[in-house]
């Protein structure tokens, strides 16, 4: 391995760090703060937030950007050995040693075992995000590049037969700890991912099941959420309420990820207001798809199924079966087509005639946009509380935010 190479490692070690860094630090404020609005969240397509919320984002409820965050703690170090094996440039007969000095140790051999482990995460998480989610997170396109740049540096470097490797283990293991700076550095390494592992916030999954209710906040995060709840401004919103005291309006598309999330982590919210007190609190769900064909507000958009899908649940309410066609939806999220939508409201809304009364079905799915447009709602999922607007929070402040509207309107104490 030349000396340019190994600086190369050491460059994109550092930056994945960085990026790994820079992840679990959003991600740690998006589980503790419902409030925080993310630097990375900068369209409905480019969202760290929508990605780490997916049931991409964490593994057993442990955020994958922790993972990310040892994995390349663990690279920087062997990046550096493989960096100190490189032999001073001493003067050759008056000159200059050339800069393509060779490593010697085995680190680049064990760096490269090390990157295809990366590697193979690397491209599920990158299919998980281009393909499936179709929503993109700049700081995790930075741990994918420095991943695949490790991988293909430390593989040109390795001059020893990776076959040699199992043989020699124990024994460079050996060596390399009977220096007390390796040892140090491994100890530490060690300490650290298992404190990192121990104490950072766990994620409830997206999949959960939706038979219970989270558990309700305790009084200090209710006190801390209503001041920023509180702080919003509250609009007027020409719906009806039925006589509720509490009306929440979604803005939604089938074909987002994190209106997926929230359908199923409000649902058991939901039945368990309506069960202590019936009527009180209302939702409602406004379409508003990010797809050019039937919105002019999203020209980027690239949810090319979201208007049939739309006009398709539409279409199943007026058979009684609007909530088993959104459930159906989101449950095919992934792999949505227009096709699908068609053979969808068919089979599950019981709808025959959905081309005939497509068109028709799209001009209210337009009043939703303009309704939306006029809210400055630009994504997905926009909740409207009361006329108050808040993200797509977790389920235990949206519950907390319905608390609170219900208190004040003296219908809980």
């Amino acid at each position: 391995m030349t000396r340019r190479t190994a600086a190369l490692l050491l460059l994109f070690s550092v930056l994945g760090l960085a990026a790994s860094t820079a992840s679990a630090w959003v991600h740690y404020h998006i589980l503790r703060d419902p409030s925080y609005a993310s630097f990375c969240d900068i369209s409905a397509t480019w969202s760290c937030t929508a990605v780490y919320e997916s049931r991409f984002g964490a593994f057993r409820g442990i955020p994958v950007a922790i993972g990310g965050l040892i994995w390349f703690m663990g690279a920087l170090l062997l990046s550096f050995a493989a960096w100190r094996s490189i032999p001073p440039r001493l003067p050759v007969h008056g000159r200059r040693q050339p800069a393509a000095a060779v490593v010697t140790s085995a680190a680049p051999a064990y760096l490269f075992v090390w990157s295809v482990i990366g590697l193979s995460f690397v491209l599920y998480f990158a299919y998980a995000s281009f393909v499936i989610l179709k929503t993109f997170c700049i700081l995790c396109v930075l741990t994918y590049v420095s991943v695949i740049a490790i991988f293909l540096l430390s593989g040109s470097g390795t001059d020893i037969p990776m076959r040699s490797l199992p043989g020699r283990f124990l024994r460079d293991l050996r060596a390399a700890l009977s220096s007390p700076a390796t040892l140090a550095s491994t100890v530490l390494f060690v300490a650290f991912a298992i404190v990192t592992l121990a104490l950072f916030p766990r994620q409830t999954s997206a999949t959960t099941s939706a038979s219970a209710p989270p558990p309700a906040v305790t009084d200090a995060q209710q006190s801390e959420f209503e001041r920023y709840y509180t702080s919003q401004p509250r609009m007027m919103i020409p719906v009806a309420n039925d006589g509720a005291k509490v009306v929440i309006i979604k803005f939604n598309d089938y074909l987002c990820p994190p209106c997926r999330q929230t359908f199923m982590d409000y649902k058991p919210v939901l039945a368990k207001w309506e069960g202590s007190n019936p009527g009180m609190v209302k939702f409602m769900t406004k379409d508003y798809p990010l797809d050019p064909e039937c919105n002019a507000n999203a020209p980027g958009g690239q949810h090319f199924a979201a208007c049939e899908a739309a006009a398709a649940v539409r279409l199943a309410r007026e058979k009684g079966r609007g909530e088993a066609m959104e459930e159906w939806l989101f449950a095919n999220q992934p792999s949505m087509t227009p096709a699908m939508v068609r053979q969808g409201v068919r089979e599950v809304g019981r709808v025959t005639d959905f081309d005939a009364k497509y068109q028709s079905m799209l001009e209210l799915v337009k009043g939703d946009i303009a309704l939306g447009k006029q809210l400055g709602v630009h994504a997905t999922p926009t909740f409207f509380v009361n006329g108050v607007r808040i993200p797509g929070l977790r389920a235990e402040f949206f519950d907390a935010a319905i608390r609170y509207e219900l208190k004040q309107a003296g219908v809980i104490k």
